[in-house]
């Protein structure tokens, strides 16, 4: 079996590079050891999301924000909800990987692939489900094979049958309790929609807070929003066992006060990070290297040490984005066929966390700022004087922009708030055509828009914002 590409894994990294390929017309097939489609549409941001959207659905029925409008406590159907998240799950996969894979023309062999090196350079040996195993040539092969669940070194930890962020999305019944290891991204998110389907949640994190690679202005926020909400946080706090029984699980920790302390739930939830999954690929006859923490090392064009070996997404240990992953995928095609030369920067990437309110960022924090020499001038502002906020009901949250101190150039933007992704989306513009300031403050922005609280915190480096009108800008 030839081909001019031959892509191992089928997510956002290697369906982009796929569908370019074929854009030049070249062969392509892609192997997949599991389900098409890879973490995105099956076990990350669609069906996250989805429950996600269902849990807020339900906590904003519930906190009687609006006057005049009262519901009563009702129950959750997990099995229901769960269902209808494997439809959605099931729906987008046909339509935007299986379907399109063959409208685009190109072979998905399903089964575990391994490089062997013979006279003519690498070739795969893949086993397929079949039984059978064949061996599949390429002009170039890329590594797309994603990433899985961590889990830290805990003493206890292997032995129990803990759950991931992906495991946790198929529960059948929803627990009384639990606890989640991990208070970053993915963490978070899980805490947070558990509890407001009704569950009581403590979230324990090593760092000394929560979201500790945001703004410290934005952590002690969302701080605030779960424990308003009544979820337990511990941050600063260090798991030495678990262990689990019948009834549950027991966590060991000490504190951030360095009190030990033991934790009951009748889940646990591990989500502390991700890593590549490039096991049993058998690298090493090909001559390529990984990582201390396994991700596939490539150069600043995603090629390995095989010159006609690429690797791209998650696997790379570059940052973990669909969107990036899809970069990648679209930069390896035009880089193997047609000699492009391409690199990606990432002074800009947007970044975002599903909580409500969203944290979304872009650019750098403070602390970066400095640590690359700048002086900074930054604002922070909250969101009560935002209008849109304030019609929302909902003012929990704030933006923050760091900017050159003298020129005004902003260097980054933070942001916890209702929709604060695409409110990030309008920063991104602004640091990719090195905007300052003044000119963010002086642009036109659509009244009563999440977006405009962007505008008004410009504004707020040379005025008073809370001596405007609401309408005035």
């Amino acid at each position: 079996m030839r081909y001019d590409l031959a892509v191992i894994g089928s997510g956002g990294a290697g369906f982009a590079a796929a569908i370019a390929a074929r854009g030049r017309g070249r062969s392509v097939v892609m192997i997949e050891r599991d389900t098409v489609g890879g973490t995105c549409v099956n076990t990350g941001c669609v069906p996250s999301k989805a429950l996600l959207a269902a849990a807020e659905a339900r906590h904003v029925s519930l906190d009687g924000r609006f006057p005049g409008i009262t519901t009563s406590p009702f129950e959750v159907e997990l099995p229901n909800l769960i269902d209808g998240k494997r439809e959605l799950v099931e729906s987008l996969r046909a339509e935007k990987y299986t379907d399109l894979a063959a409208e685009y023309g190109w072979d998905i062999l399903t089964g575990a692939a391994r490089f062997t090196a013979i006279r003519s350079g690498p070739v795969l040996e893949v086993d397929l489900a079949s039984g059978e195993t064949v061996t599949v040539e390429a002009e170039h092969y890329l590594i797309a094979t994603g990433s899985i669940p961590g889990a830290p070194p805990i003493d206890g930890l292997a032995e129990t049958n803990y759950l991931t962020s992906t495991t946790a999305m198929e529960l059948d019944a929803l627990p009384r309790s639990m606890i989640v290891l991990g208070g970053n991204a993915i963490g978070l998110e899980q805490a947070q929609l558990w509890h407001r389907l009704g569950v009581e949640v403590t979230v324990v994190e090593t760092l000394p807070r929560l979201a500790p690679f945001e703004e410290p202005e934005v952590s002690a926020g969302i701080e605030q929003v779960f424990a308003d909400e009544g979820i337990r946080a511990m941050p600063g706090a260090t798991v030495s066992r678990v262990e689990s029984g019948p009834d549950g699980y027991r966590v060991r920790l000490t504190d951030a006060h360095g009190n030990l302390s033991e934790l009951t739930a009748e889940q646990l939830l591990v989500a502390t990070g991700r890593r590549p999954a490039a096991d049993g690929l058998n690298l090493d006859a090909v001559g390529v290297k990984t990582g201390p923490r396994g991700a596939v090392v490539v150069d600043e064009y995603l090629r390995t040490d095989n010159p006609r070996i690429w690797a791209a997404g998650d696997v790379t240990g570059h940052p973990q984005f669909v969107y990036v992953a899809a970069a990648h995928g679209t930069l390896v095609a035009d880089n193997a066929f047609a000699d492009a030369g391409r690199t990606l920067d990432y002074r800009h990437l947007p970044r975002v966390i599903f909580t409500s309110p969203q944290i979304a960022a872009a650019g750098l924090t403070d602390a970066q700022a400095a640590e690359q020499g700048y002086v900074t001038d930054s604002r922070v502002l909250p969101l009560e004087y935002v209008p849109r906020a304030l019609v929302n009901r909902d003012t929990r949250g704030l933006i923050k922009l760091v900017a050159e101190h003298g020129t005004g150039r902003l260097l980054g933007a933070h942001v916890l708030a209702d929709g604060a992704g695409d409110v990030i989306a309008t920063a991104v513009y602004a640091l990719a055509n090195r905007m300052t300031v003044q000119q963010m403050a002086d642009l036109w922005c659509p009244y009563l828009t999440m977006a405009q609280g962007l505008k008004l915190a410009a504004q707020t480096f040379t005025r008073d914002v809370a001596k405007l009108s609401c309408c005035a800008s």
